[in-house]
């Protein structure tokens, strides 16, 4: 659980550092960056979200 919010913390942080460097910069690879990131955080949050559905669906059963 804390492994999942600290990726889930540390990607979402990350993500926001390329916005501001595009916001500072105004070059496109870091908004492709940024966009990048953002997927891979919210995969990681359906991810996490998943598997706590899946634990208290097995807990019913």
């Amino acid at each position: 659980m804390l492994i999942a919010r600290l990726v889930f913390g540390l990607l979402m942080l990350a993500a926001v550092l390329c916005f501001a460097m595009y916001i500072g910069t105004r070059e496109a690879i870091w908004r492709r960056r940024g966009a990048l990131i953002m997927k891979w955080a919210l995969l990681a949050a359906f991810a996490f979200f998943a598997v706590l559905i899946l634990e208290r669906l097995a807990l019913m059963l």
